[in-house]
């Protein structure tokens, strides 16, 4: 007796359709087009685009779909209708406009897996580049460099530094989605050693160093990320543009026109305004009689103004070339009693280490990401210390 078989096909799910009983076109939003542009390609009557933007409403606001992003048409007949209508506004998730059904819209987040990563590497140029380099993300490098920014100068950094960094990678669908926590960060800066492990417990979560002490200080290292210093500090300074000798109480940072700027303490801005010489400006006055300024933007933050309270890290303005400035850079002024000062050469106490309950757990979690990185815990008990504050 022959018995014949078929193969069972399974249907492939996609967007939580069964997408093989449709014919399938993809395409990418174009400047200046709109929803009805497109749906009205598909014989897609306006009065049903209509009743989509008003059911949209509290799910998805229409007016974000953008240029450059995707969007997949599914039709079971090409001379008719379509099916759905399918938005991709990022890799996290899409947007499913049901053209059969009410012209219901939803929004579905796709489910996210996360894997604990390592990197390492010897810098050639910058740490930017040589992260890029190695096939690493911007996103990596930027919260790399956030972890330690209390401790590196990374405008001081040179070619034979290392850094090591343990970090989470996110996937959606297998596909690479940017980078969770940093959990561990090592940089050697002309030979000396910088730690930064994360540590989350109960009050306690932040950055710290290898003996439990916050990384966090009262000023960062730097005003603007992955810049470069072009002028230091320097009271016999030959000014570029007045072609006189002039001393330079500042510190120069030279970076793309737009680069935010940040404000390296928490404090109460005192000005916010031009003058001929400084350009657009931001000063702020700190706790412990410090005052810093920034000059040559090319604006300021919404809501920076005289009065303005400002968080350490907030955007205060970005880097232009306003005033006398021979190029887009920020001039950076630190003021401490009065008197301006080399913000290079200060060191700052060590903040109070955790809780002494809550340093075991700390120190095993430690030396786990050291293991991460390839250090031997045991070779860097003396290492410890930050070198800057010796």
């Amino acid at each position: 007796e022959n018995i014949q078989s078929f193969p069972i096909k399974i249907p492939t799910y996609k967007y939580g359709i069964a997408i093989d009983t449709f014919q399938k076109m993809e395409g990418t939003i174009k400047n200046g087009a709109f929803l009805a542009d497109i749906l009205m390609r598909y014989q897609v009557p306006y009065t049903a685009i209509d009743q989509l933007v008003k059911n949209a409403e509290g799910v998805f606001n229409i007016r974000h779909i953008k240029a450059g992003k995707n969007y997949t048409i599914l039709t079971t007949d090409s001379s008719a209708q379509a099916d759905y209508f399918i938005y991709e506004p990022s890799i996290y998730e899409y947007i499913v406009f049901d053209l059969k059904r009410e012209n219901m819209v939803s929004k579905v987040e796709k489910p996210v897996t996360t894997k604990i990563q390592t990197a390492s590497g010897t810098i050639e140029s910058s740490l930017w580049n040589t992260m890029i380099d190695q096939g690493l993300s911007y996103e990596l490098a930027s919260k790399m460099e956030d972890a330690l920014q209390w401790s590196v100068s990374f405008y001081h950094i040179q070619k034979d530094d290392e850094f090591k960094v343990v970090y989470e990678q996110n996937f959606v669908e297998d596909q690479a989605a940017g980078i969770g926590q940093v959990h561990a960060a090592f940089f050697k800066n002309m030979d000396k050693p910088f730690y930064a492990i994360y540590f989350d417990h109960e009050a306690d979560k932040g950055f710290y160093d290898l003996e439990g002490r916050p990384m966090k200080k009262s000023f960062l290292k730097s005003p603007v990320k992955h810049s470069r210093i072009s002028s230091f500090y320097n009271l016999n300074r030959f000014h570029p543009i007045l072609k006189r000798k002039r001393p330079h109480y500042g510190t120069d940072y030279a970076a793309p026109h737009g680069t935010p700027i940040r404000a390296v303490g928490a404090g109460v801005v005192t000005h916010a305004s031009y003058t001929k010489g400084n350009g657009n400006y931001v000063k702020i006055k700190h706790r412990g009689n410090i005052e810093t300024q920034y000059l040559h933007m090319s604006k300021f933050s919404k809501g920076i103004r005289s009065g303005a309270q400002v968080e350490q890290g907030d955007i205060i303005g970005y880097v232009g070339s306003t005033g006398l400035a021979t190029g887009p850079h920020v001039c950076f002024r630190f003021w401490k009693n009065g008197k301006q000062i080399n913000h290079l050469q200060l060191t700052f106490p060590p903040a109070d280490p955790l809780p002494q309950k809550a340093l075991p757990t700390f120190l095993v979690l430690r030396d786990e990401y050291l293991k991460l990185m390839n250090i031997d815990p045991k070779s860097i008990q003396i290492a410890s210390k930050d070198p800057e504050e010796e």
